[in-house]
């Protein structure tokens, strides 16, 4: 059961209206990495939860926190884009300068929203589900949370940059902090699972079927070595279940590839195909058989 209290978690007030840094705040409220897409992604992986009770309990606890950081963003892009009614704007815009800057603006805003926030990104691509993960295997997910949690504060700190609104960047800092927390809270769940299971996922799968000539080549596909200095190239991997080994020329091990003609009445392009269908065009006085579309 979920239950909205009226304050926001934290304040979301800007100092004046900005609508084309409106624009901008649309991704991390609405984009790939968005506060809208790691909302959904925690609270489906704890909805769909099948371990121990703390993991979906700890889930339940961050995406409903993200709800209120979707909250808080909508609230913002509404203020940023209130007080810039049409009148003024076109009045404005007479001057070139100021005309260049609204032309930032995203119409959708005023035109759908009535001047309110929308689950799009920066440049107006719908929010899509494709962008969450939730595969029931929790390490596998928390990985994908680590990333999310990574690129979102990466995203976060540019914006920043991007204004000198105290209110803006009052409300991105808490925003970045939480990010900071949510990185760690990751880590240390992660870290907690590779202790009970394996850091290969899964785990559960029995490696001897791997091919383990390959399960710890690192192989140069490029030219140059410098590749080789890696950590990945040398010593013991992190499974513990051998040693990274560095491969700098790899050879082909599969055979030459090579398909089975198609049938006549696909009409592709093959050599054997084109022998049948000149000898049926020969016998038919260069008509095509129906007979090619009926096998």
């Amino acid at each position: 059961m979920f239950y909205h209290v009226k304050e926001l978690q934290y304040n979301a007030k800007p100092s004046q209206p900005d609508p084309v840094y409106a624009k901008k705040l649309q991704e991390i409220l609405g984009g790939q990495f968005g506060e809208i897409s790691v909302m959904m992604q925690y609270l489906f992986q704890g909805w769909n939860c099948r371990g121990d009770k703390k993991y979906r309990d700890m889930l339940l606890d961050i995406g409903t926190e993200e709800i209120a950081h979707v909250e808080m963003l909508a609230t913002m892009i509404a203020q940023l884009v209130d007080g810039a009614p049409a009148h003024d704007q076109e009045e404005a815009a007479k001057n070139p300068v100021v005309e260049a800057v609204l032309g930032g603006m995203n119409p959708q805003h005023a035109i759908v929203n009535g001047l309110g926030a929308q689950p799009n990104d920066s440049v107006g691509f719908p929010w899509t589900a494709r962008y969450m993960i939730s595969s029931g295997n929790l390490l596998a997910d928390f990985r994908a949370n680590l990333n999310a949690e990574s690129q979102g504060r990466l995203q976060a700190i540019r914006l920043y940059e991007m204004t000198t609104d105290p209110g803006v960047r009052d409300m991105l800092s808490f925003l970045i902090a939480r990010d900071s927390m949510h990185q760690n809270q990751w880590m240390a769940a992660i870290h907690e699972l590779e202790q009970t299971e394996s850091v290969i996922v899964p785990s559960t799968f029995n490696r001897e079927y791997e091919i383990q000539e390959v399960a710890n080549q690192f192989m140069n596909f490029s030219s140059g070595e410098e590749s080789s200095q890696g950590r990945w190239a040398k010593g013991p991997t992190f499974d513990g279940q051998g040693n990274f080994e560095y491969v700098a020329n790899p050879e082909a091990m599969g055979q030459h590839p090579q398909l089975q003609p198609g049938p006549a009445y696909i009409h592709g392009t093959n050599p054997t195909n084109m022998q049948m269908m000149q000898q049926q065009a020969n016998m038919n006085g260069n008509q095509p058989s129906d007979q090619s579309f009926m096998q």
